[in-house]
């Protein structure tokens, strides 16, 4: 419980109208796309590196909890206050710093939307491509704290493959940069690395340094239909072997397929059971080239149906539809659990068939979808929160899927982090020792144990 005198003292930091103590102002600040609520003794919003280390320095001393939170759209709790505290909103660290196209790097605040930077860049014909499904809505620093994905990581990598360097602050309340603003750079440590995808955990983010690459000049969206999904994942694969690497290669199960059909642009096939939606970009004879090819390929696979938006408009209704795959699935069941394993490309036949089976046993549908080039599947699992016997049945269900995940050579989580939802599986993935080197990493960070406390690390 943070007392009077302490938030007297944050509202010194920051100004009394950038601290919420009011209960009902605080909801939206206890809750994220997990749907699941906890409740803050306070909201502050900082403006600059020096309040977010002043505050931090009063954390450390008081022992109480600070959450640092970004848009509030993560899917495993990782901005949740579930030991009350602090929530360390960071909605006005919100600018684009610096375009240097020059150099091909971007300096950008914590806050700022994701979509909103790559509109920024390609005004310029620059380029930022990590794109998580989220990207409207979801911040850059949001982004760097759960390594985010996105549908173009098949190609182009995901958010740490983009971020140079960052300034932080520490849990004690030290201001430091990390990285560099170059191509290269070796010295000491990788910091910049440990830092992303800790989920809030070690530091809070005050800038980010990206790197830039060129605007592809073309691309063009296709969709292909398949009887199932064994015949699109062996797609997939021919397509790589073909020496073509699209942008984006994602897929749709049956179940998905039918929660959007309503919304695709084209027919689709009666006897579809599965959906490749894939993009190519590049220049103008390349994306020609690369596009037929793959044409050629879903055809010898046995594609029931193949075609190419015609132009941007038509395009993005396909995106549009991908990217409501997951709100649409409501229509199947009132309540799901959402995660978001990966395994080897070749075995995700092996994922959809073990989801087959055991909803089949345990009486769920399980539809998935996801981005079908890295192997990044995003598990479904329809249920009913008000059926008991859902609830356990879905909850051993995760477990065997996880299991199973491990077995055939993949993680538990690619996009979504650990946070909360995932922190009790995280020892079926990571050795004691693992585990062990983490826990001191964390403590050299944040000795007193106030940044982000009860995640990750499962305490259940």
């Amino acid at each position: 419980m943070i007392t009077g005198t302490i938030l007297n003292e944050i509202s010194n930091i920051v100004g009394s109208r950038n601290l919420i103590t009011d209960k009902n102002k605080m909801t939206e600040y206890g809750s994220d796309a997990t749907k699941l609520e906890f409740k803050p003794d306070a909201v502050v919003f900082p403006g600059n590196s020096e309040e977010v280390s002043d505050i931090l320095r009063l954390a450390t001393r008081a022992r109480f909890p600070v959450v640092p939170r970004g848009a509030g759209s993560g899917m495993s709790g990782g901005a949740l206050p579930v030991k009350g505290g602090l929530v360390l909103a960071m909605d006005r660290f919100n600018r684009i710093l610096e375009i240097d196209q020059d150099n091909l790097i971007c300096k950008v605040e914590p806050g700022v939307i994701t979509a909103h930077l790559q509109e920024a860049v390609e005004k310029l014909d620059l380029f930022y491509p990590p794109d998580p499904a989220s990207l409207n809505i979801s911040s850059i620093g949001g982004n760097v704290a759960e390594c985010a994905g996105g549908l173009r990581a098949v190609k182009y990598g995901v958010t740490r493959d983009y971020v140079l360097g960052l300034t932080v602050v520490l849990p004690t309340g030290e201001i430091i940069k990390t990285g560099v603003e170059t191509m290269k750079g070796v010295a000491g440590y990788d910091l910049t690395r440990l830092i992303i995808g800790s989920e809030g955990t070690l530091a809070v983010i005050t800038s980010i340094t990206l790197r830039l690459i060129p605007k592809p000049a073309h691309k063009k969206t296709m969709i292909a239909y398949f009887r199932d999904v064994s015949g699109a994942v062996q797609t997939v694969s021919s397509i790589i072997r073909n020496k073509i690497v699209p942008a984006v290669i994602e897929l749709m199960d049956r179940y998905c397929l039918d929660s959007v059909k309503e919304e695709m642009t084209y027919p689709v096939p009666p006897q579809a059971g599965a959906l490749l939606l894939i993009e190519v970009d590049g220049d103008e004879l390349l994306v020609e080239r690369e596009s037929e090819r793959i044409r050629e390929v879903c055809h010898k696979d046995g594609a029931l149906g193949f075609e190419s938006a015609s132009d941007s408009e038509e395009a993005e209704r396909l995106w549009d539809a991908r990217r409501n795959v997951a709100p649409s699935l409501v229509k199947l069941s009132p309540h799901k659990i959402s995660e978001d394993i990966v395994v080897p490309r070749s075995r995700m036949v092996d994922v959809i068939d073990f989801l087959e089976e055991a909803g089949r046993e345990y009486g769920l549908l399980t539809p998935s979808f996801g981005h079908a080039g890295d192997g990044n599947l995003h598990v479904n699992i329809m249920l009913d929160k008000d059926n008991q016997k859902d609830v356990e049945n879905a909850a051993v269900l995760v477990k065997e899927l996880f299991k199973r995940v491990i077995l055939l050579g993949g993680t538990i989580t690619g996009e979504h982090g650990i946070g909360i939802t995932k922190a009790p599986y995280l020892g079926m993935e990571i050795s004691p020792a693992g585990i062990e080197l983490m826990s001191r990493i964390k403590k050299a960070f944040d000795p007193a144990g106030i940044l982000n406390p009860g995640k990750i690390f499962y305490a259940g």
